[in-house]
Parts: structure tokens; C-alpha cells; sequence
């Protein structure tokens, strides 16, 4: 479960390249293009330019490089060309990236044009919830003390977590030991020892937390019909605290900031 010193620096590696994916994306326009055209830009960039492998594409099945998550749907949206991203959508894009065999998972929710404000705030309080997590984690707290950390930041500012997925372990696998939910309790569940690296990716909807999957198979989203929005860092712990190995540049310093602009 735990990695070694040269593993965690590979998983860095894959991090990095993955990051740079995200800046590619913070500067593109998204309105007027379709889920899969985004999907086919993400793979070009990631195949011919980072010279890495996109984890998503064939994994369970599944045949796209990323999950595009719009507006209602809450994970593992599928990238189509008759999903056009419109202004006042959000969209989750979650995207893998395998280097030189390890495996780096993030996601970021997009504001479309001109979000309402109900959208943004629900976008500002799943990406402040995230770091509320990725700060709890250090050697000695318990996973039980990240999803406390959460659902209290998502239940203050009106907001329910989604319990039916997790984060998870990663490494030279896509999921790994342990699971990590975004609720539970401070003090309880697994102790966390330096070398442990995971993701941390709250999903919060604007209503209940209940969810369905879709005809599809894998389309999941709110059961009330309400926005949802995600956000996901690859992390891992560290001798005095915690690394996280996604960090965009524009990210640095978040860690000790208490509040987190989205």
C-alpha cells in the first residue's frame, strides 16, 4: 500500500505531465465544442506531445481518454458529439495519465461563459471541500479525518456529498488500496504512514445526495435532477505532511491557504 521514495517521484513525474494537461485546457475555450472534441484534443496532447499514455482509454471498457461530467451528471460522463458545451454549463473533465508506468488521476469542474451564481457556488464549495480533505492528511490522521474535513465544509455551505464513489490508491494501477470516502468521522478508519498516495475527489450536489446510472452503463448523475460538481488531486503522504503530485502551477501555495479561489 505504502510507495517507495522512487516510486512516489515517478508518480510525481506522471503528475506533472498531467497538470500541464489541465493548462492546456484552462486555455482553451470550451463553449460551442462538443465532449469529444475535447476528448480528441486531451489525447493528442497527452500521446504526441507528453509521449505518455491517456490510463482511461480501454480501462473497464471504456472507450474515451476522459469522463465528461455536464451540468446534472455527476461522474464518468461519456464524451459524445452531440453533447455541445453551451454557455452557463459546468463541466467536470476527469482525465488519467500513465508515464513510465505509474499511474496520476485529477479532475477540475469548468465554469462555461457566463455561470449562474447558484453553479458557482456549488463549483467554489466542491474545490474548497477538496483542499479542506488534502489538508487533513498527514502522517498519524486517520482516512475517517479527510471525509470529515469534507461533508462538514459541503453540509456549511448547503451541499451533499455523494457516498457511492470514493477515492482511491494509485500506482502502477488505476485503483489501489485504500478507499477513501468524503464522509465519516475524525479519528476513525485507516492510519496514514508516509509512502501512502491516493486521490481525493469530492463530488457535491446542490440537492440530495442520491444518484442513478444511466442506460449507458456508466453516465451517473443526481437523481433530483440538481447540479453537481467535482474536483480530484492525486496526494501523497509525506514525512511531515502531505505532496500533492497533481499541483497546478497556478495552485502553489494552496495547501496553506484557507480559502481556496476555484
Amino acid at each position: 500500500m505504502t510507495k517507495q521514495p522512487h516510486e512516489v517521484a515517478l508518480l510525481a513525474e506522471s503528475g506533472r505531465l498531467l497538470a500541464s494537461v489541465f493548462g492546456l485546457l484552462d486555455r482553451t475555450p470550451l463553449a460551442g465544442k462538443s465532449t469529444l472534441e475535447i476528448d480528441a484534443m486531451v489525447e493528442r496532447f497527452i500521446v504526441d506531445e507528453l509521449k505518455a499514455r491517456p490510463a482511461s482509454k480501454g480501462q473497464y471498457g471504456f472507450q474515451f481518454v476522459l469522463n465528461s461530467s455536464v451540468n446534472q451528471v455527476v461522474c464518468h460522463g461519456v464524451p459524445s458529439p452531440s453533447d455541445i458545451l453551451a454557455d452557463g454549463d459546468i463541466v467536470n473533465l476527469d482525465i488519467t495519465l500513465e508515464k513510465n508506468g505509474y499511474i496520476a488521476d485529477s479532475s477540475k469542474t469548468y465554469l462555461v461563459g457566463n455561470v449562474d451564481a447558484a453553479a458557482r457556488r456549488l463549483v467554489q464549495t466542491t474545490y474548497e471541500a477538496m483542499w479542506k480533505g488534502i489538508r487533513a492528511v498527514r502522517p498519524g490522521a486517520r482516512l475517517g479525518d479527510i471525509g470529515w474535513a469534507i461533508e462538514r465544509h459541503a453540509k456549511r455551505n448547503g451541499c451533499s456529498v455523494v457516498r457511492e464513489y470514493c477515492g482511491h490508491g494509485i500506482g502502477r494501477e488505476m485503483h489501489e488500496a485504500p478507499q477513501v470516502r468524503h464522509f465519516g468521522e475524525r479519528g476513525t478508519g485507516l492510519e496514514l504512514r508516509e509512502g501512502m498516495v491516493f486521490t481525493i475527489e469530492p463530488m457535491l450536489n446542490r440537492g440530495g445526495r442520491s444518484v442513478k446510472t444511466e442506460a449507458d452503463g456508466w453516465t451517473v448523475v443526481t437523481r433530483d435532477g440538481s447540479l453537481s460538481a467535482q474536483f480530484e488531486h492525486t496526494v501523497a503522504v509525506t514525512a511531515t505532511g502531505v505532496a500533492v503530485l497533481t499541483l497546478r502551477p497556478d495552485e502553489r501555495g494552496m495547501i496553506d491557504s484557507p480559502a481556496a479561489p476555484a
